[in-house]
């Protein structure tokens, strides 16, 4: 895939955007006003679901309604840069990558430290962090005192060095030789806080389960972080990134407090006034997740620490920042609440196969009227806006990983305290079936439950039915796709030597 294919070719027309909000608008209108409502708690269960989904909807729309938004800057800005690379025990020709990477930037005055915080963190090949920087000659700050994981790793570092700019990489996030140059002169901006650039994955095409990782967070990184620039509400996503020295002190350094450090650090940014900027150019590449155990932790922790903002950080009701900001994060955050609303709808055919009850009374025909021109154009415009690279797996991966936003929801609400973990650089064998426990009963238990409704009904079969099992079968055929990422892999991953070779032989496309 090539690199920035997310990126281009966006902007939709704003005629499209428009028809897709009436047409969601009609849809729910129908759902809530005029057909016959049917079981009471069934129907005020779908329109909590469709609220939600109008919710979503709309301000997906608001968001990319431009995602052109541009800024100017200085290529004759260019202060000194200190280079944070975080690592916490990964394989060392990982961080070795990463660190000649940062090395062959071509910018006049940048230094590169590598935060090790493989001692605290017990890993065993933490002095081997620091002869590896002795050997490429880059500065080594190994901590000996833990607190407040990644965030507190960061913090450290900040507490010993100088420079007024700060780029930040994970361990895997190899930079290209451009990027400082690409972001820095942006910050000639003095009210700018933070540069933030894609998270790209260079091993999306090594398994099943990274290429979906990586198709998931396409349209996040193309349209949804190019329409945030406009809207000054740009997500800090605490890797490829630049930020502002001072701005970053003001709010007391990089967040402790959360397992996703970056998310809260950048909303106290916004809080403060502070502006921010997302550079639509993949200038560094990475590792995603390629087994579904890391990838399950991965999902987790960003949910956890997405929804604390709502729960433990007064999101609605903080005073600092603007009506736009605040909308653009709780359309971020919502979206780790939709795995209520999808335990919802899975909930609902099974209802009516096995009791008979139902939340809306008509007909097969007069549902598909108002559904399907409403989710065919939807899907289609999220398609147009990923230039396609949103793809039926990554749907898959977004829906039937309900159980996780769910888990994470609870957690967060009853504020049980979370360990940060860091996602394995290397794919972990293995059968993580058990994952997937729901998704795998909910399949027979459609299959069995239409087949149930049709004897009880003495062999009739309504439009009832059809639309229910219709529903029931779009949901066990996602739910299938999950099942399949958490089944023992059939591809051998690539490993890591091997992957980077691959990398320096084909630069533009793998």
């Amino acid at each position: 895939m090539h690199d920035e294919q997310f990126l281009k070719n966006t902007q939709v027309p704003k005629l499209l955007l428009a028809v897709n909000i009436l047409l969601a608008l009609f849809y729910f209108f129908m759902i809530a006003f005029f057909f016959q409502k049917g079981e009471l708690v069934l129907f005020w269960l779908l329109i909590f679901g469709e609220v939600f989904h109008l919710w979503q909807a709309i301000t997906f729309i608001w968001t990319i309604w431009d995602t052109e938004h541009d800024v100017p800057k200085d290529p004759q800005f260019t202060p000194p840069v200190d280079v944070f690379i975080t690592v916490a025990g990964e394989p060392i020709d990982v961080i070795e990558a990463t660190v000649r990477g940062a090395l062959a930037m071509d910018y006049p005055n940048f230094y590169v430290f590598i935060l090790n915080d493989g001692y605290v963190a017990k890993k065993e090949n933490w002095a081997d962090v620091v002869r590896l920087a002795d050997q490429l000659g880059v500065n080594c700050i190994t901590r000996r005192k833990p607190r407040g994981a990644k965030a507190g790793n960061i913090n450290n570092g900040l507490s010993v060095t100088e420079s007024p700019f700060v780029a930040f990489f994970d361990s895997d996030h190899i930079p290209k030789p451009e990027f400082l140059r690409e972001t820095v002169p942006y910050f000639a901006d003095s009210q700018l806080a933070f540069v933030q650039t894609p998270q790209f994955y260079k091993n999306s095409e090594t398994n099943f389960v990274a290429g979906g990782a990586w198709e998931q967070q396409s349209l996040f990184f193309g349209p949804i972080c190019k329409g945030k620039n406009r809207l000054n509400a740009v997500t800090m996503c605490g890797t490829n990134m630049v930020v502002r020295r001072t701005a970053l002190m003001e709010v007391g350094g990089m967040y402790e407090g959360s397992i996703a450090e970056d998310f809260i650090t950048g909303f106290f940014l916004h809080k403060n006034g502070w502006k921010s900027l997302y550079v639509p150019k993949v200038l560094a590449r990475g590792l995603a997740p390629e087994d579904f155990l890391a990838y399950t932790k991965q999902q987790a922790r960003w949910a956890r620490g997405s929804l604390d903002l709502i729960f433990q950080h007064n999101l609605l009701f903080t005073r600092g920042i603007t009506f736009k900001q605040r909308m653009q994060y709780l359309s971020s955050v919502s979206y780790f609440l939709s795995g209520w609303v999808v335990l919802i709808d899975a909930i609902i055919p099974l209802m009516f196969f096995f009791t008979g009850q139902f939340p809306i009374q008509t007909s097969t025909m007069a549902l598909a009227t108002v559904f399907i021109p409403y989710i065919l154009l939807m899907l289609y415009t999220i398609q147009r806006s990923s230039n396609s690279s949103f793809t039926y797996r990554a749907l898959a991966f977004s829906v039937a990983g309900f159980q996780i936003h769910i888990a994470s929801s609870v957690a967060s609400f009853f504020r049980r305290k979370s360990g940060f973990s860091i996602t394995p650089k290397r794919a972990q064998r293995g059968n993580f079936l058990y994952l997937t426990v729901a998704q795998m009963a909910y399949i027979p238990l459609v299959v069995a439950g239409a087949a149930y409704s049709v004897v009880h009904a003495h062999g009739v079969v309504t439009p009832a039915w059809v639309a229910n099992f219709s529903w029931g079968l779009i949901n066990a055929v996602v739910f299938a796709k999950y099942v399949r990422a958490a089944a023992p892999q059939t591809q051998e991953p690539m490993t890591v030597s091997a992957l980077l070779q691959a990398t320096q032989n084909q630069e533009v496309e793998i």
